[in-house]
C-alpha cells in the first residue's frame, strides 16, 4: 500500500509526532517543524486558556481543540481535570448550550430528526466509527434551563468527553446523540439562527414510536451498545421501557441518585445520627429528587429498616409544598411512593414550613431555586443537630440552592455538605475548608466502563447502587481525616476505576456479563485489567511511533516500493 492513498485526520495534525510518523499521516509540512514534548504542548495550551476572558470564551477554544487535536485534548484534560472539568462540562456546559446554534462552527455528534422517522438506521451508517456507549437527550430538560432543543447537543458532548477523560473510553468508540423531536420554546422557534426543526414538540405517542425505532437501529448497528439517557423532561418512560431490553441506564436519575447515595452514605457515618434515626426533607420532587431518594432507601433497608420505615424518612416538598395524599391535586405517578399521609389534615404550603414541622437531619435540595436554602432555615439546622447534612444538588451554580459560604457561615461550621456544581474553598476560623461536590462525573464514567469491560445485557439497579458504594469507599486516609465526603476529583481515573470494578462485580452477581475472560479473576488482577484497557492520551504518540515503525518494517522487508517514506 502507498501512504499516497491515505487523506490525514483531523487528529492527526500533532506537534509531538515525529517527522516519520508525519510522513506517514502526509502531515509532514501541513504543521510546524518542531518536534515538540507533550509538556511544551500543554504549557502552550494553558496560556491560551489563560487569555480568554470568560468561561464560554474558554469552552469554545476548549472545543477547537478537541476536534483538531482530540489526544493533546485529552491529555490536558487528564491533566487538569479540576480547572477543565467545570470548562467542558457543568457550570459552563449550560451557557454553551443556551448559545449553541449561535456558536456552530464544526459538527459534533449525530443529529436525528423525527421527520427521519422510518430511515434512522440508514442515518446511523453515517458515523464512522464503532461507537460502544453513546449519550441521547432530547434538549427538553437541559440542566435547569428548561427545553432548549437541539441546542442540548453540548450535554451529549461534554458528558462523552468526561466517559474519555475521566474512565478512559476511547474517543472514537463515544457518540452524542441529539433527538430532535420539535421544541416548545417559542424564542427558539422564531430564531433565525436556531439550527433544529422548526416545530412543534411532538406527542408521547410519536416520541414513543420514534424511540422504539432509535433503540432498535441503535442496537442493530452496534449489538450491545451502552445508552445512557439524559436531560429528557420526562425519564421516566424511556427509562421504564427499555432498562430491561438493553443495555441503558438514566443519569439523571440513576447516576444523581449513585452519587449522592456515596456521600450520604459516608455523611450519615460522620454526623453520628444512625439511618433510623434520619430525616430528610427534599426541596424538589421530580425525576432526580425522587431517583436519589430511592437510591437512598435501599441504602436504609441494607442497614437495617424495612422498606415502610425507611420510606417514612423522606418529606418531599414541590412548588405546591409537602407532597401528600390529600394535598387535593394529582399527584404525578413518580411522587406517589413518597407521598405522607400522616399530616393529620394539615397542609405545609413551602419550605419553611415544612422544615420547621419535620426538624430534618438532611437538607436536599433538586429545585433550581437558587437560594432558597435561607440563612434562616441554615441556622435552624444547626440548631437542631450537631452536623447537619446539607446538599443543595441543583446545577447550574447560579441554581443552587445555597452557596458554601452561606452553609458554612449559618451553620457555625459544622454542616456537612454537598453541591451539585463547584463552589471554591472558604477560610473559617482560620481554617480552609473544602466543599463536597456530588457531581456525577464521579459515577457515570465508572458505570459505563465497567458496563462495557464486562458486556452487561442489561444495567441491573444492584449495579447502580454498587457504583455508589464503591465511590463511598474510594477516598484515602488523608481525605476521610480532613472530613470529606468525597475523593480528590485529581484523582478521578483511579475512583473511575474502583466504580468500575464494583460494576462489574455487580453484573457477575446478577449473572448479566458477557466478558469470560474475567471469570474468577482476583480484585488485584481484575484491577490490573480494566486498567490495561483504559484509553490513555499521554501513550497515543508513543502508540502511533510504534506502529508506523513497525508498518516500514515490514514494507522495507518485503520490498514494496511506492512509498514516500
Amino acid at each position: 500500500m502507498s501512504t499516497s492513498d491515505r487523506t490525514p485526520d483531523a487528529g492527526e495534525f500533532d506537534t509531538s509526532h515525529s517527522i516519520a510518523v508525519r510522513k506517514f499521516n502526509r502531515t509532514h509540512g501541513l504543521i510546524p517543524p518542531a518536534v515538540e514534548d507533550q509538556d511544551v504542548q500543554l504549557h502552550r495550551c494553558l496560556k491560551q486558556l489563560s487569555q480568554k476572558q470568560n468561561p464560554i470564551d474558554k469552552y469554545l477554544y476548549l472545543s477547537g481543540i478537541r476536534n483538531t487535536n482530540v489526544h493533546l485534548f485529552y491529555r490536558l484534560a487528564t491533566n487538569h481535570i479540576k480547572d477543565i472539568a467545570p470548562l467542558i462540562y457543568t457550570p459552563t456546559v449550560g451557557d454553551a448550550c443556551l448559545q449553541w446554534s449561535h456558536n456552530y462552527v464544526q459538527p459534533e455528534g449525530l443529529y436525528l430528526s423525527y421527520s427521519d422517522k422510518g430511515h434512522v438506521a440508514s442515518i446511523l451508517h453515517n458515523w464512522p466509527y464503532h461507537a460502544e456507549i453513546t449519550v441521547v437527550t432530547d434538549g427538553s430538560r437541559i440542566l435547569g434551563l428548561g427545553d432548549l432543543g437541539i441546542n442540548g447537543m453540548g450535554i451529549p458532548v461534554g458528558k462523552l468527553a468526561l466517559y474519555t477523560a475521566c474512565a478512559g473510553i476511547r474517543p472514537e468508540a463515544t457518540l452524542p446523540l441529539m433527538l430532535d423531536l420539535g421544541t416548545g420554546n417559542k424564542e427558539l422557534l422564531e430564531d433565525p439562527l436556531y439550527l433544529g426543526s422548526k416545530r412543534e414538540k411532538v406527542s408521547g405517542q410519536e416520541e414513543r414510536e420514534f424511540m422504539d425505532e432509535v433503540m432498535i437501529a441503535l442496537n442493530e448497528r452496534w449489538p450491545g451498545i451502552v445508552v445512557q439517557f439524559e436531560d429528557f423532561k420526562n425519564p421516566f418512560p424511556a427509562l421504564e421501557r427499555y432498562q430491561h431490553k438493553y443495555t441503558c441506564f438514566n443519569d439523571d436519575i440513576q447516576g444523581t441518585g449513585a452519587v449522592v447515595l456515596a456521600g450520604i452514605i459516608n455523611a450519615v457515618k460522620k454526623s453520628g445520627v444512625p439511618v433510623k434515626g434520619q430525616r430528610a426533607v427534599f426541596m424538589g420532587a421530580g425525576s432526580a429528587g425522587v431517583g436519589v431518594a430511592k437510591q437512598i432507601v435501599e441504602y436504609f433497608m441494607r442497614e437495617g429498616l424495612t422498606e415502610d420505615q425507611a420510606r417514612e424518612c423522606f418529606w418531599l416538598v414541590d412548588t405546591k409544598g409537602l407532597v401528600t395524599n390529600d394535598r387535593g391535586d394529582k399527584l404525578a405517578s413518580h411522587k406517589v411512593y413518597f407521598s405522607r399521609n400522616d399530616n393529620g389534615g394539615k397542609q405545609y404550603k413551602n419550605l419553611a414550613e415544612v422544615v420547621h414541622y419535620v426538624k430534618p437531619t438532611i437538607l436536599m435540595g433538586l429545585s433550581t431555586i437558587g437560594g432558597i436554602f435561607t440563612p434562616e432555615l441554615l441556622t435552624k439546622m444547626a440548631q437542631w443537630n450537631k452536623h447537619p447534612i446539607i446538599f443543595p444538588l441543583s446545577n447550574p451554580s447560579a441554581n443552587s440552592e445555597c452557596t458554601f459560604e452561606d452553609a458554612i457561615k449559618y451553620t457555625n461550621g459544622t454542616a456537612l455538605f454537598a453541591s451539585g456544581s463547584p463552589f471554591p474553598p472558604v477560610n473559617y476560623k482560620g481554617k480552609s475548608l473544602q466543599p463536597g461536590q456530588g457531581n456525577n462525573m464521579y459515577v457515570f464514567p465508572g458505570i459505563g466502563l465497567g458496563t462495557i469491560l464486562s458486556k452487561s445485557t442489561v444495567v441491573t439497579q444492584s449495579m447502580i447502587y454498587a457504583s455508589a458504594q464503591a465511590l463511598s469507599t474510594a477516598l484515602t486516609p488523608s481525605e476521610r481525616s480532613q472530613g470529606w465526603l468525597y475523593p480528590e476529583i485529581a484523582r478521578i481515573r483511579d475512583v473511575s476505576v474502583i466504580v468500575a470494578m464494583g460494576v462489574i462485580r455487580a453484573a457477575e452477581e446478577a449473572g448479566v456479563d458477557r466478558e469470560t475472560r474475567i471469570e474468577g479473576m482476583k480484585d488485584e488482577e481484575l484491577e490490573r485489567w480494566v486498567r490495561s484497557k483504559m484509553y490513555d492520551p499521554h501513550e497515543e504518540t508513543q502508540r502511533v511511533e510504534k506502529e508506523v515503525h513497525s508498518y516500514i518494517k515490514d514494507v522495507v522487508g518485503n520490498g514494496v516500493g511506492g512509498s514516500h517514506l
